[in-house]
Order: structure tokens, then sequence, then C-alpha cells
């Protein structure tokens, strides 16, 4: 009884992990819509790019933001890693280099976009902010 209570756990955990791993732009637009959210759409190099590092330690991961983010938010990273350890899931890398077509042609990084609800794009950095976090925080509502 218990291995089997185990087999499904792990199993259910499995299938929320690879649910995450395979988020798209759009799923993130249409959960914003039902919620009434921006969407915060950024392109990074996790492992190769610093200044993609910096906004993510400064932003992203600042507990202000955070709280922001919560309330008003859907994030949604476009990862380009390089090193094999980092490696993304075929389809999430697909899904990637689909968006820096449309949406990052020039190759940017970071890129950071703001979308409404409706999926239109109302703000866009082209480089690392220069903005604190508060200042960044208060360009979002």
């Amino acid at each position: 009884m218990m291995k089997g209570f185990l087999f499904v756990s792990i199993l259910c955990f499995s299938l929320l992990t690879f649910a995450q791993e395979t988020t798209t732009l759009q799923n993130s637009i249409l959960q914003a819509k039902q919620e009434h959210k921006k969407v915060l759409f950024f392109f990074s190099g996790s492992d190769w790019c610093s200044p993609c590092v910096k906004f993510k330690k400064t932003f992203i991961d600042n507990e202000d933001f955070k709280t922001f983010a919560t309330s008003n938010l859907i994030v949604f990273n476009a990862d380009f890693p390089r090193l094999k350890k980092n490696a993304l899931s075929k389809e999430q890398t697909s899904e990637n280099e689909k968006l820096a077509e449309k949406y990052n042609p020039n190759g940017l990084f970071p890129l950071i976009i703001v979308f409404n609800e409706n999926g239109e794009i109302i703000q866009k950095w082209e480089k690392l902010p220069n903005e604190t976090v508060s200042e960044f925080i208060e360009k979002l509502k």
C-alpha cells in the first residue's frame, strides 16, 4: 500500500514538474487574462550572460519584487543556457527559439517585455534596467 502511494506521489510530482517546464508565453498570457495581471517576459542566458544573472538576482529574486509579482504579474523566462548541464528540454528550447524569432530578432540579453492582459506589449527594456527595484516596480504598476 505504501509503495503504491509513493509511486503515485512521485508520478504526480513528475507530471507537475514537467508541466512547469513546458510552460509557454501563450499560457502565461492566458493566465494573465484570467487573473487580470500583466506578464513580465524576459530573455536570459542564465549561465553566460552576466547582465541576465544580475537582473535575476537584483530584481526577480528580490523579496519586494516577489511580493509585488505574486499579486500583479505572471513572470515568464525564455532562457538560453549554453552549458550542457543547464540544458532545457527540447520542447522548451524550441518554444524559446520561436519566441526569440518573434520578439528578440536582434538577440538582446537581457530583453524584458511587459504585456498587458490582452497580450499587447506595453513596455520594454532592451538591457539591464537602470532603475532601483522600487522604481522598476513602480514602472510595472
